[in-house]
């Protein structure tokens, strides 16, 4: 058998999965399953360039210069990526301040736009859990905020430099103001390791307790990072497919 429903829904399947042999959950005798949820520190913001801007595909820059640590903090930051192009109408729907007299059209073709991640620790008490009724529960506190506020300053003082207005406007039309819980990059819940009292998987993504099952989504992560878990999902589902047709064959 092989998951891969996403870090919050493979975890909510194994406890959901209870049974005589499994009380806790299915997998569950270290009572791991669920815990260590990981999303990443994100944020969106705007700088209003002195010259306009006429990028198409910007989305496809970003800059880790600041991702370890360097001479300017002992300890990592994080990733700067650049957004889809920002419109006016998506300028007019967020609604920020004005900056100096401009219009939203004017500030949409003065955009430059940031993504800023940064990584969110490990901690077995950030997990996904069940209630009476089997439905899902959230237990998350942020952390490793120092980092991401960090971030957020260092872009800030590369603003004048490179052209821009000083100011540095947070929006949320990526993020969305409604999200009561950021889903985007889930990672953690059934993380791999060599030891079964503090992992839920192997070091090939099984089942500890179980010969027969396998998860490959990102609920496998020890850490997050401070990138986008795509790639490295896909990496390790197919080191992951290479093993069972090892074991199989």
């Amino acid at each position: 058998v092989i998951v891969a429903a996403g870090a919050t829904n493979s975890a909510a399947l194994m406890l959901r999965s209870a049974n005589d042999q499994h009380p806790n959950g299915l997998a569950n005798g270290s009572d791991m399953v669920g815990r260590n949820y990981m999303s990443h520190n994100n944020g969106t913001f705007l700088a209003i360039s002195m010259e306009p801007n006429d990028s198409i595909f910007q989305k496809t820059l970003a800059m880790s210069d600041f991702y370890h640590a360097s001479d300017i903090w002992e300890y990592p930051m994080g990733l700067i990526q650049m957004l889809g192009k920002v419109d006016t109408e998506l300028m007019m729907f967020e609604s920020p301040e004005p900056l100096g007299g401009m219009t939203y059209e004017e500030m949409a073709q003065h955009s430059l736009d940031f993504w800023l991640q940064t990584e969110d620790l490990p901690d077995p008490n950030n997990r996904v859990t069940l209630n009476s009724r089997g439905q899902i529960v959230f237990n998350y506190t942020q952390n490793n905020l120092k980092a991401y506020d960090r971030l957020v300053a260092q872009l800030q003082s590369l603003l004048s430099p490179i052209g821009c207005h000083e100011e540095l406007i947070p929006v949320d039309y990526y993020l969305g103001t409604k999200l009561p819980f950021n889903l985007a990059h889930q990672c953690g819940t059934l993380k791999f390791g060599a030891d079964p009292q503090v992992s839920v998987l192997d070091l090939n993504c099984k089942a500890h307790e179980l010969d027969n099952l396998y998860v490959v989504d990102g609920s496998f992560f020890p850490s997050a990072g401070a990138v986008n878990p795509s790639l490295t999902i896909i990496a390790n589902a197919i080191r992951v497919a290479d093993h069972l047709r090892e074991r199989l064959t």
